[in-house]
């Protein structure tokens, strides 16, 4: 299957989908304990990047089930090689991306996913950070909003540094809060934004990303 016919824009719930979402939701209510504040900040149409802080590989789950509408990802392309987990990613809403690159076809992906009006989740800090706070962003994300007319959502998790720390096989049986911060309007379309101009956006998401991290630390 090439790359091309990985994205699947369907914003359909499939039967997969909702089977994976009542039983990780399940799993982590007895796991985690999760408490969300603010999901009513993720609008219900329209294109939204979705940008949640990055501290585990649990934070994309958190982040999945979030808002009532199906959203799509990336997921590392090694995944989509084995039997069916690959195709299960797909109706998922996930698609490929290298990691270590550059990779402008999941660029062009995640572009195509907000050009038609749907949810996308993007971590703003790229790999997995630590501390307390929030580094200086790549303007990744900002530069896709912009080139598409996406509202960005930044979205504070704490606890699951601590659920699943870096090099932890297992999972422990932490609380996690979940901030969903107030939506980013992305800058205005028409024509070719400045270098300046998305890091000043850029900036904004970090300061507000900062917010709703230090908001989910408090809960």
């Amino acid at each position: 299957m090439s790359r091309e016919h990985h994205l699947q824009l369907n914003p359909r719930k499939t039967v997969l989908y909702w089977f994976v979402a009542l039983f990780l939701r399940g799993l982590f209510r007895i796991f985690f304990r999760p408490h969300v504040r603010g999901q009513e900040n993720i609008p219900l149409c329209g294109p939204v990047l979705v940008a949640p802080i990055h501290r585990s590989n649990l934070d994309f789950a958190f982040t999945l089930f979030i808002s009532p509408r199906k959203v799509f990802f990336m997921a590392k392309e090694s995944l989509f090689k084995v039997p069916v987990l690959g195709s299960a990613l797909i109706q998922l809403g996930a698609f490929p991306v290298k990691r270590g690159t550059a990779d402008r076809e999941a660029m062009r992906s995640a572009e195509e996913v907000l050009n038609a009006g749907q949810a996308l989740i993007l971590f703003p800090e790229g790999t997995r950070k630590c501390g307390p706070h929030v580094e200086p962003l790549h303007d990744g994300a900002m530069f896709i909003a912009s080139r598409t007319g996406a509202t960005v959502v930044p979205v504070g998790i704490s606890g699951t540094n601590r659920a699943l720390p870096d090099g932890a096989k297992f999972p422990r049986p932490v609380k996690v809060h979940v901030v969903v911060g107030a939506p980013i309007a992305p800058l205005e379309q028409g024509g070719r934004p400045s270098r300046s101009a998305i890091a000043e956006k850029t900036e904004e998401l970090r300061k507000a990303l900062e917010d709703t991290y230090q908001e989910s630390r408090k809960d």
